[in-house]
């Protein structure tokens, strides 16, 4: 069950805790594609003033999660082709370089602890806990970076990957496709455990790639939330 939006917002700055409830609504389309928002509203539901919201949508403008349009307002944008294959570079580009390092400096403390995240994993797909997949497969990706030395590649990543996540998020309840992102994420984990970076890389690329193959699968069963090829 999704968390309502109004119970997202916590401890820490304001703008920030904001950006982090409002980017997670578009993403996992609770804010759905195409939706106007209204700042007001936003406000209300999370019991902040406007300033914050106002922060946080231009923030997330930069992102091209929405669009804001002068006498017409701001809106959810649709999911962009062009967006998913910046995205796609951005994170390939970043995660296999960190990926390698990672495979040369791996502790066996990280990888402990790396090994328990796929058992939760595991356990997630079992219930069904699509969203506790999510926050676990973030977590796998952000230490696998931290682990190269240089986790500014996961926040760099993250802040291009917000079409990308869309259609993953989109993809988690198709029938097995939490049980292939496992298996794959145990493969890259094997090739770093073993201190193998041309396998790690190799791994995680493939592994990286197999999101864009649900596209076309996404379109078809939500039209409405893509722009017209």
């Amino acid at each position: 069950m999704r968390i309502p939006l109004s119970d997202r917002v916590g401890g820490g700055a304001a703008r920030d805790q904001v950006y982090l409830a409002v980017r997670e609504a578009i993403v996992s389309a609770e804010l759905e594609p195409g939706r106007r928002l209204s700042e007001n509203e936003l406000a209300d539901r999370l019991g902040v003033s406007r300033t914050p919201v106002r922060e946080a949508l231009v923030r997330l403008r930069d992102e091209r999660l929405v669009a804001i349009v002068p006498q017409l307002g701001t809106f959810v944008t649709l999911i962009s082709d062009d967006a998913i294959a910046d995205a796609a570079f951005v994170r390939e580009a970043l995660e296999c370089s960190a990926i390698r390092l990672a495979a040369e400096r791996a502790t066996p403390a990280a990888l402990e602890e790396i090994q328990a995240n796929l058992v939760a994993q595991e356990r997630a797909d079992d219930e069904g806990d699509h969203d506790a997949f999510d926050v676990l497969d973030d977590a796998l990706h952000r230490k696998l970076c931290e682990l190269s030395g240089h986790e500014i590649a996961w926040a760099l990543a993250r802040r291009a990957n917000g079409h990308l996540d869309r259609v993953r998020r989109l993809s988690l309840p198709e029938p097995g496709y939490l049980g292939e992102m496992i298996a794959e994420h145990r493969a890259v984990v094997a090739a770093v455990a073993d201190g193998d970076p041309d396998r790690a890389e190799r791994e995680l690329r493939h592994h990286l790639r197999m999101v864009l193959s649900q596209v076309s699968t996404i379109r078809d069963a939500h039209p409405d939330y893509f722009e017209e090829s």
